[in-house]
């Protein structure tokens, strides 16, 4: 073959020729995309094997009887999906970055329905969904396309322009490219996966959920990506804030923002408030409703 093709890729294109349905003949081309070079030379290759599985998946879907009375995902207001092909590690991620306890498996397709985990990070809650593969009937692009940050889940380098493809109508989304299973590479192989990633111009993390590397790394990068403030609040005359509750909001918010997040309505009762922190003066700054608050401020509400 003269693209040179390693043994995956070669025993993935035989299950392909192999397979009895289109189901099998998706996922034999899922393993083909990656696994295949990922020199020049194999560039017509890897093309004409997006179009065939774009093609494929598409049948597919007509064919496939729509499903009805599943329960929706509510969403919350800090959102990230995990997306990526089968076997990438989604689930092994999720269950090391929240509270969610996915099934976990070496066969193919462990995550048949979308399962749904807390990331608590700096007082914040951040809803962390991890999808079914794209492979998979199961895959939703609506829960992708309205996503406000996706995490992308790749093995190799290779993977991540099939995979960005699926996320395109998403325009807003920020992406984060998560190189996983690192612990099967050593430390120069490392480098020069993060060195490429880096080269372009991706935002990502190396992880691996075996050995713990990058998972702190990566919960940060998670956090960082939403636009949002931390606003504390403490009763009046008391010393103490609630620092494991912060009202959470997107930037350029005020005082009135943060009031009717605390209770609709409230910012009718509130007289005036006192601010300590990044947007004061000094502390203890007497201000309107209308004051513009930043992260990590803390603010006490005065009623009448």
């Amino acid at each position: 073959m003269p693209i040179n093709a390693n043994f995956e890729y070669t025993n993935a294109e035989r299950r392909y020729h192999s397979a009895k349905t289109d189901q099998e003949k998706l996922t034999a081309l899922e393993e083909m995309i990656k696994t295949m070079p990922s020199h020049k030379g194999a560039e017509n290759l890897r093309k004409n094997l997006r179009i065939r599985y774009k093609k494929l998946k598409q049948e597919l879907i007509k064919s496939k009887k729509k499903t009805k009375g599943k329960a929706g995902i509510k969403k919350q207001d800090l959102q990230a999906v995990l997306i990526g092909l089968t076997n990438s590690g989604k689930s092994s991620i999720l269950k090391a970055i929240t509270n969610a306890n996915p099934l976990i498996a070496s066969y193919g397709f462990t995550t048949a329905k979308p399962e749904v985990g807390t990331l608590n990070y700096q007082g914040c809650n951040i809803q962390i969904i991890d999808t079914p593969p794209i492979a998979s009937p199961n895959f939703n692009k609506g829960i992708i396309n309205s996503a406000d940050t996706l995490l992308i889940v790749i093995e190799k380098i290779n993977e991540t322009p099939f995979i960005l493809e699926q996320t395109k109508q998403n325009k807003t989304a920020k992406k984060i490219i998560i190189f996983n299973k690192i612990d099967l590479y050593n430390e120069n192989i490392k480098r020069k996966i993060s060195e490429t990633l880096k080269s372009k111009q991706h935002n990502h993390a190396i992880v691996s959920t075996n050995t713990g590397e990058g998972i702190e790394e990566l919960k940060e990068k998670i956090f960082k990506s939403f636009p949002i403030i931390r606003i504390y609040t403490k009763h009046p005359g008391k010393k103490s804030k609630n620092e494991n509750k912060p009202v959470v909001l997107h930037l350029n918010s005020s005082l009135e923002d943060v009031a009717e997040k605390i209770l609709h309505g409230y910012s009718k009762k509130v007289k005036y408030a006192k601010i300590t922190g990044p947007s004061s003066k000094f502390p203890d700054q007497q201000v309107g409703l209308k004051h513009i608050v930043k992260d990590k401020d803390v603010v006490e509400f005065f009623t009448e």
